[in-house]
């Protein structure tokens, strides 16, 4: 029996088909799928193996198919992060990025009640950015994605912040996802980059966000971070104390307190244990967590909302968490879908 109308923030989808990029541009570890048996592809980066991915990723129906099976009403889709491309030649980058955006935008055309998309913005040269941002609204999407760092800048980085004054004026929502991690020399042994890094990436750009004033500079921006925003909950208690003791090192360019910001952004909920979703809620209030999977990945929920489902939460909260919050964030509605 279904349960509550759910909507699921955080997936990823790949076109089936990728250019060459690499012939084409001349340069670059670009990926490329190679559809070597039925329903199954292996993720090429410079022509090396990356990772397998199954049809799901790809293909709108067999994603609408396991939704049903989940219970999950609606996706919203974003492009696999090793898709951002940033590392590119800008132009190049907006050309991926126009490639990405029109393969993803067909998928939601195609099931408008079931995908919401989310566009990929070539982030290294914020006016072409703020160009395909403009563009992303227009063939209908409802936010982009963007990485927790940009090549070597943070998030908090002044160049930026036209592209966070742009969302906020077009009225999209931004989604930021862990991108290739610190530290990653020291971290290729035991899937540490992912177990490790990206938890660090994630509160590296919530702090940066925070310590450079974006919340409030743009406070109709409507920002979610990935994996229940990474390590950042459970160091927060450090974080605000640095704030306190070190203000001429942490409070250089905003002076308040940043457990104060808590709230104003929104997390999903892929943080894979009861009581730190507890905790989560209990952070950030039972408005700011939404329902994400990390839809088709196995370091995703598997279930998706499955342990939404299995809290001890009123039917009211399983509701903000499961699709009402994700949809504020998205600024959407229920009977957008219906």
């Amino acid at each position: 029996m279904k349960k509550q109308f759910t909507v699921d923030i955080h997936t990823h989808i790949l076109p089936k088909e990728i250019p060459n990029f690499a012939k084409k541009f001349g340069y670059g570890e670009f990926i490329q799928l190679e559809h070597h048996k039925p329903c199954c592809a292996k993720m090429m980066m410079n022509y090396q193996f990356f990772r397998e991915v199954e049809s799901n990723c790809w293909d709108g129906k067999a994603r609408i198919d396991e939704c049903d099976r989940h219970q999950v009403d609606v996706q919203v889709l974003s492009t696999v992060p090793v898709m951002f491309s940033y590392w590119t030649n800008p132009k190049d980058g907006l050309e991926i990025s126009k490639f990405i955006n029109d393969d993803l935008i067909k998928v939601v055309d195609q099931s408008p009640k079931r995908f919401v998309g989310l566009g990929n913005i070539p982030m290294q040269d914020p006016d072409l950015a703020i160009k395909e941002l403009e563009r992303c609204k227009a063939i209908g999407m409802k936010g982009v994605q963007i990485g927790s760092h940009i090549n070597d800048r943070n998030l908090s980085d002044p160049m930026f912040f036209p592209v966070y004054e742009a969302c906020e004026a077009l009225d999209m929502s931004l989604f930021v996802h862990p991108w290739w991690w610190m530290a990653k020399e020291k971290m290729d042994k035991y899937w540490l980059s992912w177990l490790v890094g990206m938890p660090m990436e994630t509160s590296l750009a919530i702090c940066s966000m925070i310590f450079s004033g974006v919340f409030e500079k743009f406070p109709n921006l409507r920002v979610a971070f990935a994996h229940g925003g990474g390590s950042f909950p459970a160091t927060i208690g450090r974080i605000e104390h640095g704030f306190h003791v070190r203000p001429d090192l942490v409070a250089v360019d905003n002076n308040i307190n940043p457990k104060d910001y808590l709230g104003k952004f929104w997390l999903d909920s892929i943080v894979h244990d009861p009581k730190m979703l507890d905790y989560t809620l209990d952070l950030v209030g039972e408005d700011k967590v939404a329902m994400g999977s990390d839809y088709p990945f196995p370091l995703g929920e598997l279930e998706p909302g499955k342990m939404i489902h299995s809290m001890p939460f009123e039917n009211r909260v399983k509701e903000k968490l499961l699709s009402e919050n994700g949809l504020n964030w998205l600024n959407m509605k229920k009977s957008d879908f219906l």
